[in-house]
């Protein structure tokens, strides 16, 4: 999967510009007075990590208005770390990102849902077709935006959230739905790290409690496999895609 990601979404920005992003205020600085500006706050920064700043998108509750243009336009690259979003983009040709309004309560939670979601559309613009497409996409782009280095927020909030019915016992905030499970998730976060030259212990400052010991062993089992880590890091001297 890395080397999938590697080859399709430039791996100088991995290499020279990704960094693994921490739910932290350092890196989602600001507040606003309604959920609304909250989420488009913790969205622009998402964009911005994800070098997809430049990317036209509309932020939505409505699942009734998830139509999705029949040809966006992205200016420039693919990906870019300073890219510019275009001023004049039609409202309907903008990619269309849903949310739950509840999540926003859950920082981890939506800043995962949110990088999932850019990581499908990124995804369906690969020039090469990962591997296990149809039945595996949703666990083939949860591991796209661990490598757009989200690991962390992956890894924390890596469990399903069952719905309840009852509209008296709606939390407040909701859990993400996840599809790898929290193990995978936290191997695909260790391979970041390792590729990316970041000391185990910085990320697992920032790694739940009940998975810094995995993430620990994880790391370790990444460190051994020279061979594989040599072939990805070959990767960052192929011409990317234009």
């Amino acid at each position: 999967m890395y080397a999938w990601a590697l080859r399709n979404f430039d791996a100088d920005i991995f290499f020279n510009q990704s960094v693994l992003i921490e739910p932290s205020n350092k890196f989602f600085p600001g507040s606003a007075d309604n959920i609304e500006e909250m989420a488009k706050i913790i969205f622009d920064k998402v964009k911005e990590y994800a070098a997809l700043k430049h990317w036209p998108c509309r932020l939505s509750t409505d699942k009734s208005c998830a139509t999705q243009p029949s040809r966006v336009v992205i200016p420039g690259a693919l990906r870019e770390k300073n890219g510019i979003e275009p001023e004049f983009v039609a409202y309907e040709d903008r990619l269309t990102i849903l949310y739950d309004p509840r999540q926003v309560r859950n920082p981890e939670a939506i800043i995962a849902s949110f990088a999932h979601t850019l990581a499908h559309f990124l995804g369906s613009m690969a020039k090469d077709t990962p591997p296990g497409v149809e039945e595996n996409w949703p666990h083939i782009t949860e591991i796209l935006a661990v490598f757009m280095g989200f690991g962390l927020m992956f890894a924390n909030s890596a469990f399903v959230y069952r719905n309840v019915t009852c509209g008296s016992c709606q939390p407040s905030t909701v859990n993400r739905t996840a599809y790898l499970s929290q193990y995978d998730i936290t191997y695909a976060l260790a391979i970041y790290c390792v590729l990316k030259d970041i000391p185990a212990r910085n990320a697992a400052a920032n790694v739940k409690k009940t998975l810094r010991s995995y993430f620990k062993k994880a790391y370790k089992d990444v460190k051994k496999r020279v061979s594989e880590l040599e072939n990805l890091r070959a990767l960052r001297q192929d011409e990317p895609y234009s």
